[in-house]
């Protein structure tokens, strides 16, 4: 964080001190949530959730280092006290972004918001010191953490902005104002607390509302021009609006789009000022339209069709369980894509394992799609898991093995309804389950998806095959 003195930071928080013997002692660490995260000069945040309350850590991150305690409380420790935390918290970022030199960057989107936040970090930070959302951290209080972890040094801060409601990116935008905005997509996820697509585009659209006007050092809009409620938000905007995809309308668009052999999309990036061929290291063609929301971002930040194209070509996975792809020593492969699922999601990632199981089904491997429970589909939620039972037959997924209660029964009567009959799909219980299943029937060669929606954990059948593999009890013989 930039330094600030106690005493500026009580002021900006609208806080008293208390216990502070020299309110002109500076944070110069980090500003943190989590007590094991404290070093010398952080500031402690003592949030109160259901299970902890962290102004029960007062003391301990003190004696760790902690400068301060920023609370609701006295808490016979050096505290900032205030009347509510979280807006304080907020208070406090607003006022450490105004004193930036850099430029923020906010992108939301229905699907694939971490994945495109994390290549346009890459990017950026092929040019310069660039500060990004980790993981997920998308919410009232991931974001300011994140913005707080800026420093003098910065000069891009990419963050990602999530929605479970009208009103949630406004909040957002007013305490880190962008001046680009990025808006991927309007889909399905959270549908049940939404209502409609609708509903979901007119809440992702406050991001653009929120830019300021088109000029010099202007708003930047950056639009998904392949999606119609998307690229409709340009009447939402004073903002200059720029249009990525595949569109003839595009400004920054793709051609001679292709997946390589193990899966990894490769095409042509064109832009306003030239064109450079990309290979991503990334698996599925989802991954182009991220892509491009990334290079219409780097373009406008006046890098160069070839830094770009470089830097896209370079970019890894920054972000856990998305797409992880690990091959074990049995020659078996697994993709762990199971941080979240919802139907956009879903059917990429079945793309994707299609096309990373061609090479392999010459040579007798089959693909699996382990699947989970889609979250928060409302009143959508029987049609969405039948659509994706019924899809991985269509794509003709070697093993579909449905994880789960209702819906994944859903899933797996989606499949048999479209032909899947006999042991090419099963329904299973739980996670140990499948491990189970997986563990007597994988062969070298498999490919392996596991997706589902984050509160399922189903990620724990990815890890107990790879686990395996580690302590050499996942290597199978050829059958």
């Amino acid at each position: 964080m930039i330094a600030l003195s106690l005493a500026e930071i009580a002021r900006v928080v609208g806080g008293q001190t208390h216990d502070i013997p020299d309110p002109s002692v500076r944070v110069t660490g980090p500003v943190v949530r989590d007590s094991r995260e404290v070093v010398p000069g952080s500031l402690f945040v003592a949030l109160a959730g259901e299970r902890v309350d962290g102004h029960d850590f007062a003391a301990d991150v003190v004696a760790a280092g902690a400068v301060a305690v920023l609370a609701a409380r006295p808490v016979g420790v050096p505290a900032v006290v205030v009347d509510d935390v979280q807006t304080a918290l907020g208070a406090l970022a607003r006022a450490v972004v105004e004193r930036l030199g850099a430029t923020l960057v906010a992108l939301t989107g229905s699907a694939g918001k971490t994945s495109t936040k994390d290549l346009i970090a890459q990017v950026l930070r092929s040019k310069a010191p660039t500060v990004f959302t980790p993981g997920s951290f998308n919410n009232e209080i991931g974001l300011p953490l994140t913005a707080l972890s800026a420093t003098d040094e910065t000069r891009y801060l990419v963050l990602e902005m999530g929605a479970r409601g009208t009103g949630h990116i406004r909040y957002l935008t007013g305490l880190t104002p962008p001046r680009i905005g990025v808006v991927l997509n309007v889909g399905t996820a959270h549908i049940g607390e939404f209502g409609s697509r609708e509903q979901i585009a007119e809440a992702k659209g406050e991001l653009v509302e929120s830019l300021p006007p088109e000029g010099e050092n202007g708003g930047i809009a950056i639009l998904n021009a392949d999606d119609p409620l998307v690229r409709a938000m340009a009447t939402r905007t004073k903002a200059r609006v720029v249009l990525f995809g595949e569109s003839d309308e595009a400004d920054v668009g793709a051609k001679n789009v292709r997946l390589t052999d193990n899966g990894q999309p490769a095409f042509r990036l064109h832009t306003p000022s030239g064109y450079a061929d990309v290979t991503l290291r990334l698996y599925g063609e989802h991954h182009v339209s991220n892509a491009l929301a990334a290079a219409a971002v780097a373009h406008e930040l006046g890098m160069s069709v070839n830094e770009i194209a470089l830097a896209l070509s370079e970019a890894g996975t920054l972000s856990r369980w998305r797409m992880e792809v690990t091959e074990r020593r049995d020659g078996v492969t697994v993709v762990n894509d199971a941080y979240n699922a919802n139907p956009e999601s879903m059917r990429a990632a079945l793309r994707a394992l299609v096309a990373m199981g061609a090479t392999a089904r010459e040579r007798g491997g089959r693909t699996w799609a382990v699947l989970g429970p889609m979250a928060e589909l409302g009143d959508e939620a029987l049609t969405e898991h039948d659509a994706v039972g019924r899809l991985a037959v269509r794509l003709n997924v070697s093993k579909l093995v449905a994880v789960g209660g209702r819906e994944a029964a859903w899933l797996r009567m989606g499949a048999y309804n479209e032909g899947s009959w006999g042991e090419e799909s099963v329904h299973v219980s739980d996670a140990q389950a499948a491990i189970d299943l997986l563990r007597s029937e994988l062969r070298p060669g498999d490919v392996v998806l596991v997706k589902a929606s984050r509160s399922i954990g189903l990620e724990r059948v990815a890890m107990a095959l790879l686990d395996a593999d580690a302590t050499g009890e996942g290597e199978v013989a050829a059958r």
